[in-house]
């Protein structure tokens, strides 16, 4: 008997390019993780969200398109507190790949399902061995409303 969880997003396994194995194991830990966890790599695409991300997310891994750091704030319609759109340039996962700096924000944002929500979203850069960006990983969680 396995101990495994089923990995989320098999169907799209075959359609990703050739990943570090850093960013395996990585995605496999974040398979784990009771908290919303996501993975871009250095060109700057979300490889993988678990599924504690996909409640605040409001969309399925495997219902996922691809996609780039630079098109989330659009398509999940992210704003400052204030509602002002963010942009991308200014979202944590941008700055961490970017700037190669951890990064957090508070944000409100628009799930697939339609659902407003203020989270806080904290990045960190990931480097390989020989320092080799391999990419960020962000985690975020829903914030209280003050």
């Amino acid at each position: 008997m396995s101990d495994q969880r089923p990995s989320s997003g098999s169907a799209k396994k075959a359609s990703l390019p050739q990943q570090e194995i850093e960013l395996i194991l990585l995605r496999q830990w974040a398979s784990y993780m009771a908290m919303p966890v996501w993975i871009a790599d250095s060109k700057e695409r979300l490889l993988y969200f678990n599924e504690p991300a996909e409640v605040i997310l409001g969309l399925r891994f495997d219902e996922a398109p691809e996609i780039t750091l630079e098109e989330i704030p659009d398509y999940f319609s992210l704003t400052t507190e204030d509602g002002t759109p963010l942009s991308w340039e200014d979202f944590p996962p941008t700055i961490a790949l970017r700037e190669h700096r951890p990064a957090h924000r508070r944000l409100r944002g628009r799930g697939r399902d339609g659902i407003w929500r203020t989270v806080e979203v904290t990045a960190f850069p990931l480097e390989g061995q020989a320092g080799r960006s391999l990419g960020a990983v962000s985690i975020f969680w829903e914030a209280e409303d003050e």
